[in-house]
């Protein structure tokens, strides 16, 4: 089958990737211009890099063109800056979206898999696990557009047959996610610790997430290809809640020593507990978590000590070059994140 991921260079993206190729698909991955290929590079051939900006419809137009399957997981904001202009939330990831449908229902798509955001779509739960229809009440711009996109999944479904799923994911985290950013809390907080540098925790470190690792969530896109669920949402978690300190005190077992929290005051738009209940998936996905918090921690803590190699023998080889060779420092772009507001990956 001909899939098209889009973002598909970035975290999430390259592990669907992977799982598409392996499963034998033919794939076509969809990246803004000068995107690194470092998450895909072992992929070869395996994988048709198209390089174009998702705001662009002409560019969407020939990036679906003679697909079978698209999986987006494109966004521009994130739930932390999302309220700081919802205007541009909306414009750049709603409008853009309805472009990518309107492409892809001119080019004979069969499907849309969209990763929505089961973290911000729910709110304040109401109840723990979360199940998929429970009320939808974002604090936040982020969770608002990706309800808008699951609305016009609907719509262009009722009016034009486009099938789709919408995945609600969890907090996924693993191997090739950023680890100095602001999203993926394991990532950051296990790099840091690694480094020896002091944690920094929003709030009182009480938050309860659930978290998935990557792998997992690769396996869902997969199986979402071909099933079929109620209301075409479902859920892809852990079903299992840990808190910021539990978390803490992972880390701390995965590295031999306690790391130093700094608490800072909690944010406004964080919900205290957000777990999703998995049984739709496990039903009508056949799919159910593999990899459990200590065996994810620990594949990601070896990533990450692997990239702190990395970047320390750069830096020493930096220090040995001779003076006067008219050569500049070298900057490793570890997980090719450096993105233009325009397009982010998952």
């Amino acid at each position: 089958m001909n899939c098209l991921v889009l973002g598909g260079g970035g975290f999430l993206g390259s592990h669907v990737c992977d799982s598409l190729i392996s499963a034998r698909h033919a794939v076509r991955v969809f990246e803004k211009e000068g995107r690194d290929r470092e998450n895909l590079a072992h992929a070869g051939s395996g994988a048709v890099w198209l390089e174009g900006d998702f705001l662009n419809p002409e560019n969407l137009k020939a990036a679906v063109k003679g697909m079978d399957v698209v999986f987006h997981l494109v966004s521009t904001t994130l739930p932390k800056s999302s309220n700081e202009s919802p205007v541009y939330d909306v414009s750049s990831n709603v409008v853009a979206t309805l472009h990518l449908l309107e492409a892809a229902r001119s080019a004979g798509v069969r499907k849309v898999i969209f990763f929505s955001s089961g973290g911000t779509v729910y709110g304040i739960p109401e109840a723990i696990p979360i199940p998929e229809n429970h009320s939808t009440e974002p604090t936040c711009s982020y969770g608002i557009h990706k309800l808008m996109i699951e609305k016009y999944l609907a719509l262009y479904h009722r009016l034009h047959g486009l099938d789709y799923t919408v995945i609600r994911l969890a907090n996924p985290y693993g191997e090739r996610q950023k680890p100095t950013g602001t999203q993926g809390a394991i990532g950051v907080l296990l790099y840091k610790a690694l480094k020896g540098e002091p944690l920094e925790i929003w709030g009182d470190g009480s938050i309860i997430r659930d978290y998935l690792h990557v792998s997992d969530v690769a396996r869902a896109a997969l199986a979402a290809i071909d099933a079929q669920v109620p209301e075409r949402i479902v859920n892809i978690g852990s079903s299992k809640g840990l808190s910021l300190n539990e978390i803490i005190q992972l880390i701390e077992e995965e590295i031999g020593s306690a790391p130093e929290v700094r608490y800072r005051q909690a944010r406004k738009f964080d919900v205290p507990a957000n777990i999703l209940e998995i049984t739709r998936a496990r039903r009508h996905l056949g799919w159910s978590p593999e990899v459990d918090i200590r065996t994810g921690i620990r594949r990601t803590a070896a990533y990450l000590r692997e990239m702190i190699r990395s970047e320390s023998d750069a830096e020493r080889s930096q220090n040995r070059q001779a003076p006067g060779t008219g050569q500049g420092p070298v900057e490793l772009f570890t997980d090719g994140s450096t993105l233009r507001p325009a397009m982010r990956r998952q």
